[in-house]
C-alpha cells in the first residue's frame, strides 16, 4: 500500500526515468543460481512503483531489455523474456488497485507474437486509468527511437503531406515514443555505471541525472527519497540563468 504519510516536497518530479542495472552483479554477489538476480530486479520494482504513485509522480518509465540486449546470451535472453511476460501478469492486479495505466515502448517486431499480445492486452485493459502511468521500455534503444521518428517524417515529406522546411525539433518530437507525456525530469541509474546506455537520448535532454553504485534488486524507496528530495533542490534553469528566472518569475525547479 502506497506511504501517504511521506514528508512533503518542494518539487514532485512528472515523469522518472529508471535504468535498472545491477541485476547479474547482485546475483553473483549473493552466490545466486544463473539468472536469479533478475528475478529478484523484478521483485524490486513494485516497491518503487507505489513510492512514486503515492509521491504523485505522473509517470515512472523503466529500462527493462535495450535494443543492444539482443545480443547476450540465448538462455538470459530467453529468461528476461519469460521475466517480462511475468512481471506484466503481475503487475495487472496492481494496476487495477491502484488505477495505474500500464504502456510499452520499444520495437514490438523482435518479440514474440505472444509477448506482443499480451503486451497489447494489459495497455487496452489499463488505457482508461490516470493515477499514473508505468511505462516499461522492451527492445528499446533512443537511437532507434529518434531515427523511426525521422522515418516518419520523411515518408510524410515524400507523400506531400508535409514540406521539408516544416522538419524541426517540434515536429520530430511529435513523433518520438512518450510524446503525449511530460519530458523526463529525474534519469537515474542504478549499479555504479555513468552512462545513458542509448536510454530516451530525446526525451532526457533537461533531464536531472543520478547516478547511484546500489545494485537494483537493493534500490528501495528511501534512496529514491533522497535522490526525489535532492531533485526538489536544484534550480533547473533550461538554457536561462539564474538572474532571468528570478526577474522573470519562472524561476522553478520543476
Amino acid at each position: 500500500m502506497p506511504d501517504t504519510h511521506l514528508p512533503p516536497l518542494s518539487t514532485t518530479p512528472k515523469h522518472i526515468a529508471i535504468i535498472m542495472d545491477g541485476n547479474n552483479r547482485y546475483g553473483k554477489s549473493q552466490n545466486l543460481a544463473t539468472g536469479q538476480g533478475h528475478v529478484k530486479g523484478k521483485d524490486a520494482l513494485d516497491p518503487i512503483v507505489e513510492h512514486c504513485l503515492a509521491r504523485g509522480v505522473q509517470v515512472l518509465t523503466v529500462f527493462a531489455f535495450s535494443s543492444e540486449n539482443w545480443a547476450r546470451p540465448k538462455a538470459e535472453v530467453d529468461l528476461l523474456m519469460d521475466l517480462l511476460a511475468q512481471t506484466i501478469r503481475e503487475q495487472m492486479p496492481r494496476m487495477h488497485k491502484y488505477r495505474i495505466r500500464l504502456k510499452f515502448i520499444g520495437e514490438r517486431e523482435h518479440l514474440s507474437d505472444k509477448l506482443a499480445a499480451l503486451m497489447a492486452d494489459a495497455e487496452r485493459e489499463t488505457a482508461h486509468f490516470n493515477a499514473m502511468t508505468l511505462v516499461i521500455a522492451i527492445s528499446y534503444g533512443g537511437q532507434w527511437d529518434i531515427a523511426n521518428a525521422a522515418k516518419i517524417l520523411a515518408k510524410n515529406a515524400i507523400d506531400g503531406k508535409i514540406d521539408v522546411d516544416q522538419i524541426d525539433a517540434d515536429a520530430l518530437g511529435k513523433h518520438i515514443q512518450l510524446s503525449d507525456y511530460p519530458p523526463v525530469d529525474m534519469l537515474i541509474r542504478t549499479g555504479g555505471d555513468y552512462r545513458i546506455s542509448n536510454f530516451l537520448l530525446w526525451q532526457v535532454a533537461y533531464a536531472e541525472l543520478f547516478f547511484t553504485p546500489t545494485l537494483w534488486p537493493e534500490f528501495g524507496c528511501d534512496e529514491l527519497d533522497e535522490m526525489m528530495q535532492a531533485f526538489a533542490n536544484r534550480e533547473r534553469r533550461f538554457g536561462k540563468t539564474s538572474e532571468q528566472i528570478a526577474n522573470d518569475g519562472q524561476y522553478t525547479r520543476s
